[in-house]
């Protein structure tokens, strides 16, 4: 009979699993775009996906004073010189 035991966990289990993402999807259903008043947040310089530009140069900084290299964070190309 543990068997059926656990037959009965797993239908469990995928109800419950199922419930959740029923749930997940409709609060994604609840998302709205950023109203005209909103915006004008959203557009400051702090905002942006990369972040202030002067605290990338000095972790760009950083990165090569203890990497003991330079570049690689730029244009792609061959160690020919040929970019």
């Amino acid at each position: 009979m543990p068997s059926n035991r656990y037959s009965v966990a797993r239908r469990l289990a995928a109800v419950a699993c199922a419930g959740l993402l029923a749930a997940v999807l409709a609060a994604c259903g609840a998302l709205h775009p950023p109203q005209p008043w909103e915006k004008g947040l959203l557009a400051k310089p702090s905002m942006a996906m990369g972040g202030d530009a002067q605290e990338q140069r000095f972790d760009q900084h950083i990165y090569t004073s203890k990497e003991a290299a330079a570049g690689g964070a730029g244009v792609g190309g061959g160690g020919c010189g040929c970019n």
